[in-house]
């Protein structure tokens, strides 16, 4: 059946299109997890670190240096995750995987 002959488009699905093709829902997505992060390590952290892209469950935090990054992964991770679980929820984040970053 043509576009023509199937009448009036449903409006949730022209703007679930239009916010497809311009990246709007990744934009708002991205945000989100940015905000989740500085609330789960604090500002002293957030101003050392910042999210990346979260990936099958796995969230990539890039971290300003080595020394920070060993500890965030060694001593640290079990609590990120449990904060940032609570303040994602219906958000699947499995692990947390750390690198050093350059801003």
């Amino acid at each position: 059946m043509s576009a023509e002959n199937r009448g009036p488009e449903n409006l949730s699905e022209i703007l679930g299109r239009m916010f497809a093709a311009r990246g709007w829902g990744r934009k708002s997505e991205r945000e989100r997890l940015e905000r989740a992060w500085f609330d789960a390590v604090g500002e002293e952290l957030g101003g050392q670190t910042r999210p990346g892209g979260l990936r099958r469950g796995v969230l990539e935090i890039e971290v300003r240096n080595g020394v920070l990054m060993q500890e965030l992964a060694q001593f640290r991770k079990r609590e990120l995750l449990t904060k940032l679980r609570a303040v994602l929820p219906g958000v699947t984040v499995t692990n947390l995987k750390f690198r050093v970053g350059v801003w």
